[in-house]
This record gives C-alpha cells, sequence and structure tokens, in this order.
C-alpha cells in the first residue's frame, strides 16, 4: 500500500538501520555505480567522527587504476587495492575502503547484489583500530558495541553543533564528555 507501516526484518538480514538505508546508500554512490570511497568517508564523518582529510588535487581518477588489468575487468575491491599501493593515497584508503567495501552488496540504487563484474562480492575488512568484520552486519556491530562511544561523540558534537550555531570549541570538551558519559549509561 501506500501508506507508511513497520516492516520486521529477517534476524539474519543485512538491512536495518541508518547505514543501510536505500537514501543513504544512493547518496554515497556514484551515480553509475558503488563508491566505497563515499560510503567509508561517510561512515568516519557521520559516525566515527574522524574525517580523512580532503585528496590532494593530483589524484588520478580510479577508473585509471583500472587500465591496469589487462586479463579481466577489476571489481572495485582490486582497483582500489591497486590505488592504495600509492604511499600518498594509502594513508586515508585503509580508514575509508574497508568500511566502504562492507557495503559493496548494495549497488548504486541499494539493491542487492551477490555479484560485480561476474564475481562473487568479498566485504570483508579491517577497521584501522584492528577488528576485523566479514560482512556488514558484522561491521555494524562493530560500530554499535566497540565504537558506540565514538558515536556518542559525533553525534552529540553534531547537534551542540546545530544548537549552538557555531563549531565545538575545547571548552565545549566537558559538556560534550558529560552527554557522551549519559549516553553510554543509558544505552550500555
Amino acid at each position: 500500500g501506500a501508506e507508511m507501516r513497520r516492516v520486521t526484518l529477517p534476524a539474519d538480514s543485512s538491512r536495518g538501520g541508518v547505514l543501510t538505508d536505500g537514501s543513504v546508500l544512493v547518496v554515497t554512490s556514484n551515480p553509475d555505480r558503488t563508491s566505497p570511497v563515499k560510503r567509508g568517508l561517510f561512515i568516519l564523518d557521520n559516525i566515527l567522527g574522524t574525517p580523512a582529510p580532503p585528496p590532494p588535487g593530483n589524484v588520478p581518477a580510479l577508473e585509471v587504476a583500472e587500465k591496469d588489468f589487462k586479463d579481466h575487468e577489476p571489481t572495485l575491491r582490486e582497483a582500489l587495492t591497486l590505488h592504495r599501493e600509492k604511499p600518498l593515497c594509502a594513508s586515508c584508503h585503509e580508514r575509508m575502503d574497508p568500511l566502504g567495501l562492507a557495503f559493496e552488496n548494495f549497488n548504486a540504487l541499494g539493491m542487492w547484489r551477490e555479484q560485480e563484474r561476474n564475481q562473487p562480492i568479498n566485504t570483508a575488512g579491517k577497521l584501522i583500530t584492528g577488528e576485523a568484520f566479514d560482512s556488514v552486519r558484522e561491521l555494524k556491530q562493530l560500530l554499535v558495541t566497540k565504537h558506540r562511544l565514538d558515536f556518542y561523540r559525533c553525534l552529540t558534537e553534531k547537534f551542540l553543533t546545530y544548537a549552538v550555531g557555531r563549531g565545538m570549541e575545547y571548552y565545549d570538551t566537558e559538556t560534550i564528555d558529560k552527554i557522551v558519559q549519559r549516553l553510554d549509561k543509558e544505552n550500555g
């Protein structure tokens, strides 16, 4: 029907929550393909509160790396792996790519898929903090458990920025810490 209603998902569903919502998956994609970089940046900036610096101006498009593959059409994971071999690119992409690649089962429109370019999709990764995951479900579980304080801090800073109409300053730290502690106590 046309009306909103609650949908119950199976316990093993990869859907659920903001990160696998179609609108987030679409906005963090390119028009013609997914973008693990945009998806990873979204999580770093809006969930963990640790945005990556802007890329240097002379970084070639990812499609340039694809030309190095002569025997097959590479997956995004393969192209990003080649891109990360450049030291200038590696420092940021090691943080972003595993996060974004976890969502590769969702195409640019947020629809589920099992393959990319006739190859099975590998969603496994490892966070820069060392925790490994095999799927988007496991990544979301890591974010909810081991990185919940990062999320609480990020959300608190964004809400306070909106509420007071300015960026956070050093003297806001005590207030932010108290809110994060309260959120952790109420939700932990």
